[in-house]
Order: structure tokens, then C-alpha cells, then sequence
């Protein structure tokens, strides 16, 4: 977590940002937007609009078995509906088929890149499967294969979503040389070394990959990308200088900077991790549980500044839900 406590307010995050900076708003088609997302995206616009900044649209499918083009449908339409608009390649230009901006178009580019990272002796194969790793940690650590389990599915690896409660791979491939054409799984080394992360909200904090998580997945045994390889390659082909998102994806910066830096990146991106919106008992909203879906309001009359001021009411950038237009969001970091 933040070794800084005191999170800066959103006027104070805006003015350290570059002006001109390149952004994303990166959903995934897994389920329809909710509340949420609309903070994330109050967030992204906002400090674009006042910074001059440019957002670009990107739809996160690397989970195959989960995303639904309905919901890609649905989420550009919400987009559309509310007025907020990417630049460059529009919500249109998805309708009409766009590539680069889709994960499930770029898995040449993933592969080319993996390729790279192989010919350096960083990565390695590896076969084993959620269980034994919940195994061999439960063991390991003397915990309960019921709570390892539990953390492991809490850790969401797969979906990029990580907490102080994730297990660390303990390395089984690395040391016993599994034969490449025995899996499609490649794990890159994470070696124990501290990266320092400047989040412009939160303050600067320390993370050891190599404790957290252990050597990254990179693809998994079914032969997909994983998310946390995904975006890190996405942020660096589409020059992505300003990454903005929730606070529960803080935990995966050390690991994104680290692999960044394998892969290339000379400059790491600029943080901004904003708060989420939870429940009262302090869950943060899912798709999974249907809350306060865009789509919902939409249907029971609510306007697109109704809606856009209810997240920015519900995300603390606005004292009251008063209506907010998408093009006044900068003014919510003035």
C-alpha cells in the first residue's frame, strides 16, 4: 500500500500532470457499465480535458471465455449515450471493426513480444495449474488449502485484479526446466529488487514484485495473454504516458513497471490511482453482482448528466448529485 496517507485532491493531481499527456479508458467486454466505471471514466476525461490531454479507447478482451461482443455493444452505446468521447479511434470506428484498439486483434504483436522477452532467457515454461500453486503455497506458508484457495481467487490473477492477500508463485518451473512444447504458459522472472512508484494521488510507494507475486504470468496453459501482460504492452505501443485507474490495480504497478522496463519502456508511465466507489460494507462494485448498472438508470429515466453527476457525487469530486455535462468534466479537477 501508499507509504503516503494522505491522498492529494483532484485539482492538486491535475496540476502536476504534463499538459498534452495520452490516456485510456480501458473497459472490458465482460459486463455492462456501472457506477464504477463511470468514476474511472470521470477521472480519465476529467484530468485529459483540463491537461489537454488525449484519451484513447481500448476494449480489454483478453479473457476470451468471459467477454461478449453484446457487452462491448452495450458499453459503446453507454459511452455514446453519456457524450463521452475518445479520441482517435472513435466508438464508431469499433462499430465498423477498428484493430489495435481491440486486445483480441493484437495477439500477433503479444506473440512478438513474448518472442522478445524469450530470446533475452528471462522467461521460462510452466504447467502447473491453479491448484497445485494453492497447493504448493498452502504448504509452504502453513496455511489452509480452503483460505490459500481463497486468497488465489481474491488475487483474480487472470483479471489483473490483485491485494495484499494474492499468493506468490514459488517458482516450481523455474527450477525444474519444463519442456517447452509441454505448455503454452510462459512466466517471466521477477528477481528481488524494489520499484519505486510516483502515484500523483497517493504518494510515492515501494513494491518488490518478486514477494508480491513471484515470476509474472504471461500466458497462461490454455494458450491466452494475460491482462497483466496485455496492458503493459498496449501502454507501450499506443504511447500511453498517463495511466488513471481505481485503487484496487495499486498493488500491480511494481510488476507493470518492472515488465515495461523488460520489454523496452525507457520512461515508466505517470500514476494516478483514483478511490473507488464501494459498498457500505466496503465490497467494491462488480459487474458480476449487476450494481448500478448504467443501463438500469438509463431505463428508469435518468439523464446523461444525471448520471454523470451521480458518479461524480458518489466518487467525492462533487458535494451534491447535480447534474454534470460530459463537457464540463474538467471542471471537476479545476
Amino acid at each position: 500500500m501508499p507509504e503516503t496517507r494522505h491522498p492529494r485532491t483532484a485539482a492538486a493531481v491535475a496540476a502536476q500532470l504534463p499538459s498534452g499527456f495520452t490516456t485510456r479508458f480501458a473497459p472490458a467486454p465482460t459486463g455492462h457499465l456501472h457506477l464504477g466505471h463511470l468514476v474511472s471514466a470521470l477521472w480519465v476525461w476529467g484530468l485529459a480535458r483540463a491537461r489537454g490531454g488525449r484519451v484513447l479507447l481500448r476494449v480489454e478482451d483478453h479473457d476470451r471465455g468471459r467477454s461478449r461482443a453484446e457487452y462491448e455493444r452495450s458499453i459503446l452505446d453507454d459511452l455514446d449515450w453519456l457524450g463521452l468521447e475518445p479520441d482517435g479511434v472513435s466508438t464508431a470506428d469499433f462499430r465498423a471493426g477498428a484493430t489495435e484498439q481491440r486486445q483480441s486483434d493484437r495477439i500477433a504483436t503479444y506473440e512478438s513480444r513474448l518472442r522478445t522477452l524469450e530470446s533475452t532467457g528471462r522467461t521460462y515454461p510452466c504447467r502447473c495449474s491453479r491448484s497445485e500453486i494453492v497447493r504448493a503455497m498452502a504448504g509452504r506458508e502453513g496455511v489452509g488449502a480452503i483460505d490459500a484457495a481463497s486468497a488465489f481467487a481474491t488475487a483474480g490473477e487472470a483479471a489483473g485484479e490483485t491485494d495484499a492477500s494474492e499468493l506468490r508463485y514459488p517458482g516450481t518451473c523455474r527450477t525444474t526446466r519444463v519442456d517447452p512444447a509441454e505448455s503454452p504458459a510462459r512466466r517471466v522472472i521477477m528477481e528481488p529488487d524494489a520499484e519505486s512508484v510516483a502515484d500523483l494521488r497517493l504518494g510515492t510507494l515501494t513494491q518488490d514484485p518478486a514477494s508480491q507475486c513471484g515470476d509474472l504470468l504471461l500466458r497462461d496453459r490454455n494458450g491466452n495473454f494475460t491482462y497483466q501482460f496485455a496492458v503493459v504492452v498496449d501502454d507501450l505501443d499506443q504511447d500511453v504516458t498517463v495511466v488513471i485507474r481505481g485503487e484496487d490495480l495499486l498493488p500491480s504497478c511494481g510488476r507493470q513497471q518492472r515488465l515495461g522496463a523488460l520489454l523496452g519502456r525507457t520512461t515508466p508511465p505517470v500514476w494516478v490511482h483514483h478511490p473507488l466507489v464501494l459498498h457500505p460494507d466496503g465490497r467494491k462494485l462488480s459487474k458480476s453482482a449487476g450494481d448500478t448498472g448504467v443501463r438500469e438508470l438509463r431505463a428508469s429515466g435518468s439523464t446523461a448528466a444525471e448520471v454523470l453527476g451521480l458518479a461524480a457525487h458518489a466518487s467525492g469530486l462533487l458535494t451534491k448529485a447535480s447534474p454534470l455535462s460530459a463537457s464540463d468534466v474538467a471542471e471537476l479537477f479545476a
